[in-house]
């Protein structure tokens, strides 16, 4: 069936800004001049990273969060809090144990003062609609998680609302559970039979971006930005296995893996200066070493393509991207529109012996990341050669959150101590050169 064809403006958003106070006069950046806009009869997808501000940009089109700056239109009117006509769909079931399907499913119409004859006929009508008739008396814990998901689903979709918001729905479940539920869902949306207007789903998994939605909007992160928007012209059913479908899959790539543009780098320049702290994925040292061992052997031979990659390794783009990003701030590979390649300097890695590749990394890690590099001048510098994690710790937390500040120390220790640059006692939380080989 061809898509819905999209009519009147549901919502707008209009230079969103998010943004939360920090010591020394900074603050931290969620979302910045972000400017979405949503009609009848479409479902358009928020694809990006984790970090990107995608659920916090969807609870601020709930009316959950009011924005620092910027405003939203819902049906021409300005958003002051909870919107009527809008629901959400959560990652996490979200249900409450102690209710049956049916009690969960009322809940929503219950709050809205609706009668109780009317909630029963409604929440049965919902729940045959998503496929759990003969459930309705079931509790949660006899439910399997994409039961329990489909009970979610049915709790938003009772209210019939304009809008449906749905927060990664299907990554808590399993491939297959996920697969099916996704079909259904479209399937219901094709043939008309969801009492809603339109659909705002955010992911991090590109392939179901492209077989759901009619249009992508591409976050790029720190601050979460719209970074493109594409246009998905494929009728629905949709065929993974399609060229087309398969082009636009690696189309995304190559726009999430595009070097910075003119306009990026004006917007990075706008924030304050970072020196050393620059956020670090949690990637451990087995898993890069894991794929640059594949890389360098057939049959990508140093160079890959990254959909054909994902798929060989089950890996989403918010584990790959992560991954090869790594690599190529320690410059033992490069990522662009859609590839990755190894470096010079990974193809040595690979082909070294577990010393020499200690070596290589730790020269590798004490050049490309400013972090690793201080602690181990501090420690250099003082007579005892000990060095209190507290000091980074707290000047992370000046540039970002007290847990993305936390994440990136804990993996400058993780790496340090594989390279051998320095120990770290986590009782003390004190970096030290103790059991350390000097160079």
């Amino acid at each position: 069936m061809d898509q819905l064809v999209a009519t009147r403006t549901l919502l707008e958003v209009r230079k969103c800004r998010q943004a939360y106070p920090k010591e020394a006069n900074n603050e931290l950046v969620v979302l910045d001049d972000v400017n979405v806009s949503l009609r009848e009869g479409e479902i358009v997808g928020l694809l990006g990273r984790s970090g990107s501000g995608k659920s916090t940009l969807l609870r601020i089109i709930a009316g959950l969060l009011r924005p620092t700056s910027g405003e939203v239109l819902w049906q021409g009117k300005t958003v002051r809090g909870p919107v009527r006509g809008v629901a959400m769909v959560f990652q996490s079931f979200a249900l409450f144990p102690w209710l049956t399907v049916q009690e969960n499913v009322e809940l929503g119409l219950e709050a809205q003062g609706i009668a109780r004859a009317e909630r029963e006929v409604r929440a049965e009508e919902a729940i045959d609609l998503i496929g759990l008739g003969g459930y309705d008396g079931a509790y949660p814990k006899e439910l399997s998680g994409g039961m329990r998901q489909r009970v979610g689903l049915a709790r938003a979709l009772v209210t019939h609302p304009d809008l449906l918001l749905m927060d990664e729905p299907f990554s808590a479940l399993d491939v297959l559970t996920a697969e099916t539920l996704r079909t259904d869902l479209i399937d219901l949306w094709s043939d008309r039979k969801l009492p809603v207007k339109s659909m705002l789903l955010v992911t991090h998994n590109i392939e179901e971006a492209v077989l759901m939605c009619d249009r992508i909007l591409v976050f790029a992160s720190d601050p979460g930005r719209v970074a493109h928007e594409m246009t998905v012209r494929f009728a629905h059913p949709r065929n993974r296995l399609d060229p087309a479908f398969r082009q636009m899959v690696d189309d995304i790539y190559a726009v999430m893996t595009r070097r910075k543009t003119p306009a990026d780098l004006r917007a990075q320049a706008a924030q304050p200066a970072t020196g050393f702290a620059t956020p670090l994925h949690p990637i451990g040292t087995n898993l890069m070493s894991g794929l640059m061992e594949t890389l360098a052997a057939p049959p990508y031979e140093g160079r890959a393509d990254l959909p054909a990659l994902a798929a060989a390794l089950q890996y989403e783009v918010d584990e790959l991207l992560p991954l090869g990003e790594t690599l190529q701030l320690l410059k033992f590979a490069e990522l662009e529109e859609g590839d990755i390649r190894l470096t010079e300097q990974g193809h040595r890695f690979v082909n070294a012996e577990t010393e020499e590749r200690k070596r290589i990394f730790a020269a590798n890690l004490r050049a490309q990341v400013p972090l690793v590099a201080a602690i181990r001048q501090v420690i250099d510098e003082r007579w005892n050669h000990r060095a209190s994690a507290v000091r980074f710790r707290d000047e992370l937390e000046d540039h970002m959150s007290p847990e993305r500040a936390e994440e990136t120390l804990r993996t400058a220790i993780s790496w340090g101590r594989y390279a051998e640059l320095y120990s770290y006692d986590e009782e003390a939380q004190q970096f030290s050169l103790e059991d350390i080989e000097e160079d």
